[in-house]
């Protein structure tokens, strides 16, 4: 009498079934990739940006902001550093050129959000993969099972016996690339509701932090425009 062991099952799987459970395999270890890797990428992120925000936040009140806008800036300064660099790299620029302070605003705010959108762009990396594994992985695992379920009747019909212990091993082999499929897809599925959750966070953040260096330019500047025409021109699109 077999047994539903693992072992046994995987001796007794088609061809066919064995190639779904490569195709889930192959799955589960670029989603694992993907959730490592981004993993890490999202804490090292946060620890360079918050890093910077002090240092920027130093800098502010003791220079303002044209004495940080010439700081130079380092390598790892996270996402929010990259976008607040951008804005004052843009306001550096503007203002060395003598422009109107509308402007300079303006054009600060245009520099904020652009850098603001390639951040989010890039934290988004490989979030993609996880949906489609999430989305597909179950839907392969029932191929499998389907055509293994179709397998064992086929014998059963060749045999010429009946009865539900002619094809149980068979739908028990079948149902293995369902539950692996499954298993494949649930932790893709919650790695990439809680990555996605992150990203929308931090683009809140880069939202609120570009709208406070733009009120500080503003007022730099003589309140060259208001507070809530700057927030409008410096809010990131959703991505």
């Amino acid at each position: 009498m077999q047994q539903f062991t693992l072992t046994e099952l995987w001796s007794h799987m088609g061809l066919f079934a064995r190639l779904v459970v490569y195709a889930l395999a192959i799955m589960a270890a670029a989603s694992l990739i993907v959730m490592a890797e981004r993993l890490l990428f999202f804490w090292k992120s946060s620890r360079d940006s918050t890093r910077f925000a002090g240092a920027l936040a130093g800098s502010l009140e003791k220079g303002g902001v044209d004495e940080a806008s010439r700081q130079k800036v380092e390598k790892n300064v996270g996402h929010l550093g990259r976008v607040l660099s951008a804005g004052l790299t843009a306001f550096r620029m503007t203002m060395t050129a003598q422009t109107s302070s509308d402007l300079v605003v303006e054009s600060t705010a245009r520099a904020l959000e652009r850098q603001a959108l390639r951040e989010v762009d890039n934290l988004k990396r490989g979030l993609n993969l996880l949906a489609t594994v999430g989305s597909t992985a179950p839907f392969v695992g029932l191929l499998g099972t389907v055509v293994g379920i179709i397998n064992a009747f086929q014998s059963m019909a060749a045999s010429g016996s009946g009865g539900l212990g002619t094809v149980s091993a068979g739908i028990a082999e079948a149902l293995v690339t369902t539950a692996f499929g499954l298993l494949v897809a649930i932790p893709a599925v919650m790695a990439f509701n809680y990555m996605q959750g992150w990203v929308d966070g931090t683009q809140v953040d880069m939202s609120e932090s570009s709208n406070e260096l733009l009120d500080v330019v503003a007022r730099r500047l003589g309140g060259a425009q208001s507070p809530a025409a700057v927030a409008k021109a410096a809010a990131p699109k959703a991505g």
